[in-house]
């Protein structure tokens, strides 16, 4: 449902709250950090305490620049650190979590029992881990946690400063593959919003710029590229290289600019132990059905899985079977 829609729920909510935290997933992209300070604003225009958690040790290259030149704007803490701020009547207290729904995605698990009120604010599809005894505000349709938030701005007649305007627009435009992923007409609109706000076109340009290196290691994953049914891209990093969650998002999304494509695989190392694998889709392809058997999810367009303590072959072999199975 769209959050519009819910706007008195939501406002409900946040009358009755005194501090505000904010929480998006780990491995932060620009949608999830763009909907948090998006969300901090909304907040503090309503005169609430609110800080943002950030745990993540380690950020891409647009959410380390926004967290440089947004410090001591914004109140960023870490978990460990929220005693500090917490309010001693824990039913005034609140817990927003943004771009997620997945209990295990959340940059501290731990911090859902803390919490007595918890809202939830997302375009991903539910699914068996999504969290409990908590509001659910959530709309598959639109393309990304920013466009929800900026709707909501609107909504509450915010007139926010053309940086975070550019922040909010960079989260649509990650999260559409610049306009060509799950991108509809009130997308569009979402857009020239921001822009008659004053969001820069170039600063967003700024924010999603590469490290050569990451670019060139990500090249690697086009070397070997095999393509499944004519319709079905996919590839594999090799078991010594180790990638970031988002370089396998990237490599994914690219995939499906070539023709004929409709969905892509990336499988890949990102962690001591870690397999992943990153699929996107152009929505004619249940890559959430096929991950969930994984354990992994998503939705209509992009999705997600990892894997312990296993080798890149064994999970290559078990997606490929199952994207076998699911085309006879």
């Amino acid at each position: 449902m769209g959050i519009i829609k819910e706007k008195r729920k939501i406002k409900k909510i946040l009358k009755k709250s005194k501090t505000v935290f904010l929480m998006a997933h780990k491995n932060l992209d620009l949608d999830a950090l763009g909907s948090c300070i998006g969300m901090y604003l909304i907040l503090k225009s309503q005169r609430k305490k609110c800080y943002i958690i950030i745990d993540d040790k380690n950020h891409e290259p647009g959410v380390e620049k926004i967290l440089i030149e947004l410090d001591g704007c914004i109140n960023k803490i870490k978990s460990s650190d929220i005693d500090q701020y917490i309010n001693k009547k824990n039913h005034k207290n609140l817990l927003v979590i943004l771009d997620t729904n997945k209990k295990e995605l959340v940059q501290n698990e731990e911090l859902l029992t803390t919490f007595e009120n918890k809202l939830i604010i997302d375009h991903h599809e539910l699914g068996k881990t999504t969290i409990k005894d908590c509001t659910i505000i959530n709309d598959t349709t639109v393309s990304s946690t920013c466009e929800m938030i900026t709707e909501l701005l609107d909504d509450y007649d915010i007139e926010i400063e053309p940086y975070y305007a550019t922040i909010l627009l960079s989260g649509i435009v990650l999260d559409t593959n610049n306009f060509t992923l799950k991108t509809t007409a009130e997308t569009f609109y979402t857009a020239y919003y921001l822009t008659s706000l004053g969001a820069s076109a170039k600063k967003v340009q700024y924010l999603l710029k590469q490290d050569i290196e990451d670019f060139t290691e990500r090249q690697k994953l086009f070397a070997d590229i095999e393509t499944i049914n004519g319709k079905i891209a996919f590839t594999k990093a090799t078991p010594y290289s180790l990638y970031r969650r988002e370089d396998l998002a990237k490599v994914a999304d690219t995939l499906l600019f070539f023709n004929n494509i409709e969905a892509s695989f990336v499988i890949g190392k990102i962690g001591k132990d870690t397999i992943g694998i990153s699929a996107r889709s152009l929505g004619n392809y249940d890559i959430n059905k096929l991950l969930s058997k994984l354990g992994g999810g998503g939705d209509a367009y992009n999705g997600a899985a990892t894997f312990e303590k296993t080798t890149i072959s064994k999970v290559e072999q078990k997606l490929k079977q199952l994207i076998k199975e699911d085309s006879e």
